[in-house]
C-alpha cells in the first residue's frame, strides 16, 4: 500500500535521502548516460542518438515519476503550490545543485501553472566539451513527459525557452489540464447565458413590436370603418 493509502507518512523525507554516496552514484550513472549516448551517435549517427536517448530517458521519468506516486501519493496538480513542489522533489531525485541549477515559480503571468527555470545543465556543458552540442535534440519535455505519466497525472507542459536554442535559460511552463479545462467550460456557460439573454431579449424586442404592429393595424382599420359610417 502506498503512504496515502496508509495514513502514514513516508518513513524518510525525500530531501533527507541525500548523501555523499548517493550523490556520487548520481553522477556516475549520468556519466554511463553521456558515453552512452556518444557511442551510439558514433555508430549510428545523432538522428538516432537523439531518438534513443528521448525514449530511455521517457522510459527513467515515468520509473520515477510511479514510484513517487506509489510513496507519496498522487499530487494535486491542479493545486499550484503542490505541483510546484512534486517538480522541485523529483528534480532533486534526479540531479542536485551541482549538476543542475533550477528553481521554480509561480506563472509570471499571474496564471494558475508554474514555471520552472533553469539556469545551468551538466548535460550541455559535457557535450559542448565533446563538441556534439550541435544537433543534440533536448530530451528534457520527453523526461518530463514520463514524470506525469507516472504520476498519473494531466497536464500541459511546454518548453518555452531553451539555453541549447540560443536562450539565456531552459524555461519550461506547466498547468493542469483539469484548470483548463474549467475555465474553457466557464467561459462556454457566460457565452451560453450571453446568447441566451441575447435570444430572449431579442424574442420580447420582437413581441413588443409585433404588439404594436397589431395595434397600429386595428387602429387604422377603427378609422377607416369611422370615415366609412361619415
Amino acid at each position: 500500500m502506498t503512504a496515502q493509502e496508509t495514513g502514514k507518512p513516508a518513513t524518510t523525507p525525500v530531501g533527507e535521502l541525500e548523501n555523499e554516496l548517493t550523490v556520487a552514484l548520481r553522477q556516475f550513472w549520468w556519466l554511463h548516460d553521456a558515453r552512452w549516448y556518444q557511442g551510439v551517435k558514433k555508430r549510428f549517427g545523432q538522428e538516432v542518438a537523439n531518438e534513443i536517448n528521448a525514449e530511455a530517458l521517457r522510459f527513467v521519468g515515468r520509473r520515477v515519476g510511479s514510484w513517487y506516486a506509489n510513496r507519496e501519493g498522487t499530487p494535486d496538480v491542479c493545486s499550484p503550490a503542490a505541483l510546484q513542489d512534486v517538480i522541485e522533489t523529483i528534480t532533486r531525485i534526479m540531479t542536485n545543485e551541482g549538476m543542475m541549477r533550477s528553481h521554480t515559480e509561480p506563472d509570471p503571468d499571474g496564471g494558475p501553472g508554474i514555471q520552472t527555470v533553469i539556469t545551468e545543465h551538466f548535460a550541455l556543458r559535457m557535450l559542448r566539451a565533446a563538441r556534439s552540442l550541435e544537433g543534440y535534440d533536448c530530451p528534457c519535455l520527453d523526461m518530463r513527459g514520463g514524470w506525469f505519466e507516472g504520476l498519473g497525472v494531466d497536464v500541459r507542459d511546454e518548453n518555452r525557452e531553451c539555453m541549447r536554442t540560443g536562450g539565456a535559460v531552459c524555461r519550461f511552463h506547466t498547468e493542469s489540464v483539469q484548470t483548463e479545462s474549467v475555465q474553457t467550460e466557464s467561459v462556454q456557460t457566460e457565452s451560453a447565458e450571453t446568447t441566451s439573454a441575447e435570444t430572449t431579449s431579442a424574442e420580447t424586442t420582437s413581441a413588443e413590436t409585433e404588439s404594436v404592429e397589431t395595434e397600429s393595424a386595428e387602429t387604422t382599420s377603427a378609422e377607416r370603418e369611422e370615415l366609412y359610417r361619415s
